[in-house]
């Protein structure tokens, strides 16, 4: 199967439609993509099952981006693709786990450990904490119910380098929810 194809005729997509921004964005996204069809054929190649798993998850996830979305996937929707593909993941592996499918939930926790070599490090929760505690001392929130406002100064800050579920239940700890 020959990977290059695909970014060969996606190359010439939209050329001069777009501004130097939008030309950066297509460079940066046939780079990832690039990147992972490489490490998809280096893991081909050594035959690691896992690897592969995750990575055609990961390539499949760029083709409908791409597709739907007018042909360019911003570094911004990759690191949101990315983020939803180990969510999806968690949440299958939690469901099987509860019903004891032990043998369903190792391939959705090994592909997680794939996809997630590819986003960017995810804060720690003590500097979750310490950027909830700064907006939430810029909003002046007190309550549990100002926690929409927190939530939205909390979520633009740190969009991509942590987990929403995480930075709700800390809010909601802080304000004494």
């Amino acid at each position: 199967m020959d990977e290059s194809k695909g970014t060969a005729t996606y190359s010439t997509e939209n050329e001069g439609s777009t501004g130097t921004r939008g030309n950066l964005a297509r460079k940066r996204t046939r780079s990832f993509e690039e990147k992972i069809n490489a490490d998809l054929k280096t893991a081909m190649l050594a035959k690691q099952e896992v690897a592969v798993r995750g990575l055609r998850a990961i390539k499949q996830a760029i083709l409908l981006a791409k597709t739907s979305g007018g042909g360019t996937v911003t570094p911004e929707e990759e690191v949101k693709m990315l983020q939803k593909l180990v969510k999806q993941r968690k949440e299958s592996a939690e469901v099987f786990q509860q019903q004891g499918r032990q043998d369903l939930a190792q391939p959705e926790l090994e592909e997680i450990a794939v996809i997630e070599k590819y986003l960017p490090q995810m804060m720690s929760e003590d500097e979750i904490r310490e950027v909830v505690k700064a907006a939430i001392a810029q909003t002046g929130a007190s309550t549990p119910q100002e926690m929409g406002k927190v939530m939205g100064v909390v979520t633009k800050q740190l969009a991509g380098k942590a987990d929403n579920k995480l930075v709700s239940q800390l809010v909601k700890q802080l304000l004494g929810a």
